[in-house]
């Protein structure tokens, strides 16, 4: 490897929404994120469903009549 082309790689906490911290590596100075592993539905088993403007109802009227 070229001396000096290469960014400084450091070691940073990548800071969830939630509060959560994770220490990681990176060549960034600070890692900030909305959801993380702590957090996410499809890891905690919750699911947090958000209907906007009616789209699952919308879904699930269009798609009824395979669910027989």
């Amino acid at each position: 490897m070229k001396e000096g082309i290469h960014p400084q790689y450091n070691k940073i906490k990548a800071q969830c929404a939630c509060g959560n911290e994770v220490e990681t590596g990176s060549v960034m100075d600070e890692i900030r994120v909305e959801i993380c592993s702590a957090c996410h539905p499809f890891f905690t088993g919750k699911q947090k469903l958000i209907d906007t403007a009616g789209r699952v109802e919308k879904f699930m009227k269009k798609y009824a009549h395979l669910n027989k």
